[in-house]
């Protein structure tokens, strides 16, 4: 599997959703997707993330775009997690971390003093074409969504 990058079109892929379902890249196509990664279920900075993107999925749905959130965590946390924060949009679970190394967001961590691999807090817009369009790594919850949207306004 190819790395994604800029200018091109990820490859393809179909991970489990919640609501019992498996959700493709192929199956969106016409709608921009922003896909964002993020380390683990009802964490601080995860739950804040994603009650971002849920506070403002009217602005995405009216621009077009699908919100999916990615982790390694397991369909039954994820749906936990949704069902909690009331999120109106789907969480995929890839714990073979195929789509997370085709995005390249595992990186090494450090956490009190211990090094570990994991999901770096990344987002990524695909067009309605299904080309990459823009990512932001290393992301920082506050203010980020309303970047995300800003850069769906500029497509």
């Amino acid at each position: 599997m190819a790395k994604a990058s800029i200018g091109k079109k990820p490859d393809d892929f179909t991970l489990p959703a919640t609501g019992e379902k498996d959700i493709s890249l192929s199956d969106l196509k016409g709608k921009n997707v922003v896909i964002y990664f993020y380390p683990k279920d009802s964490t601080p900075g995860c739950t804040r993330e994603g009650q971002d993107f849920r506070d403002n999925i009217r602005k995405f749905r009216s621009r077009k775009t699908i919100v999916l959130g990615v982790s390694r965590d397991s369909i039954k946390s994820h749906e936990n997690f949704k069902e909690k924060q009331e999120f109106p949009f789907d969480l995929l679970s890839d714990k073979d971390e195929k789509l997370c190394k085709q995005f390249d967001v595992i990186k090494e961590k450090n956490m009190y003093g211990k090094k570990h691999m994991g999901i770096e807090r990344s987002t990524f817009l695909i067009d309605a074409k299904g080309v990459l369009r823009q990512e932001w790594r290393k992301v920082k919850v506050d203010g980020h969504v309303n970047e995300v949207l800003d850069a769906i306004k500029n497509l």
